[in-house]
């Protein structure tokens, strides 16, 4: 990534893609026409890059968005490179002031790309600037977060964030106890859409490619925040995201194992991510985990509730899952071969 003496565009938007040609049709047709109604002088481009998908992604992009008035520049990898290093390709290639990064199962509301590269001209001193995210049906998710720890991580595992979110100190891993209505600076904003700043990313790096899936935006809000930049959350900036709507249940572990393998990425990049920021806490986030699943397992396992002793294999599995992790990354010191 490097400095342009000039910008054709002021906004890069990248979408990265991995079968969701249904959606992705509908995310890049309310993205374009967001981009019809940028000012005159406001120029942006659109990079899609398809991560090997089967179902015919690549080639509804090349049919359907070929032609028309923002470009659509459309990037095929051969293999799935997983999210940062799919972004990676198209941040090479992208010529826009400012990298706005937005999901496929992700939809701007109306003047969100005007807006924001507004506040971004207006705060130099932002590194990354995000949205609050809702729902289908305008449900609030998770938009400004604070960096992953032991603690934070012991607050969701042990589940006290979830039943506690109005509380300063158990909310904290989310700022569920902040209002969603108020801008702040925080530690971290999902990459269901975020927008960069290009000297950032040149300062600190992009994305580093050993975290596949999950981590990846958080390791990059960290390193820009430790090069002296903000990361600004903006609720101003409305963005619906189809994917945190479906969050899965411990209960489909046993059975789907689809479901298994996300939960075995996410622990993969768990603890690269400690071992990259934290060193040897890697091996206390591990025996964390592990230890409050077996504390669940210990106590399900002989309950006369069926529904209870099925909790219990859960929690086993997921143990398992964590000990699988820990083999493949060597402790968080290398990541395994992509794909994952």
């Amino acid at each position: 990534m490097k400095l342009l003496s000039s910008y054709p565009y002021d906004l890069s938007v990248i979408v990265v893609s991995f079968n969701t040609r249904d959606l992705l049709r509908e995310c890049l047709a309310s993205l374009l026409a967001e981009c019809d109604r940028l000012p005159e002088d406001v120029k942006a481009e659109v990079l899609l890059v398809d991560n090997a998908s089967q179902d015919g992604s690549a080639e509804m992009v090349a049919a359907e968005f070929s032609a028309t008035r923002t470009p659509v520049r459309l990037f095929s990898s051969a293999v799935n490179l997983g999210f940062g290093a799919a972004n990676n390709l198209a941040f090479e290639a992208a010529e826009g002031r400012y990298l706005v990064l937005l999901n496929s199962d992700a939809f701007l509301h109306p003047g969100v790309l005007a807006r924001s590269l507004e506040l971004m001209d207006a705060n130099p001193a932002t590194g990354v600037g995000g949205a609050r995210l809702v729902g289908r049906n305008g449900e609030w998710q998770p938009s400004a977060r604070q960096f992953h720890s032991l603690w934070n991580d012991f607050l969701i595992v042990s589940g006290l964030s979830y039943h506690y979110p109005h509380s300063r100190i158990f909310g904290a891993p989310d700022r569920t106890w902040a209002d969603p209505l108020m801008p702040a600076d925080v530690d971290w904003v999902p990459g269901a859409f975020s927008i960069l700043r290009r000297e950032a990313l040149v300062k600190v790096g992009i994305f580093d490619p050993a975290f596949f899936l999950y981590y990846e935006e958080v390791d990059l809000c960290r390193r820009i925040k430790d090069a002296g930049y903000c990361v600004s959350y903006w609720p101003e900036l409305v963005v619906t995201h189809i994917g945190g709507e479906s969050s899965r249940q411990l209960s489909s572990l046993l059975y789907s194992e689809t479901a298994a393998q996300v939960v075995l990425w996410r622990m993969r990049s768990t603890l690269l991510y400690y071992r990259k920021h934290y060193g040897g806490q890697a091996w206390l986030a591990s025996w964390l985990e592990q230890g409050i699943y077996r504390l669940r397992w210990l106590r399900n396992r002989n309950s006369k509730d069926a529904a209870r002793r099925e909790r219990a294999r859960e929690f086993a599995l997921l143990c398992k899952l964590m000990r699988q992790a820990w083999q493949e990354t060597k402790g968080g010191r290398g990541s395994p071969p992509v794909p994952w």
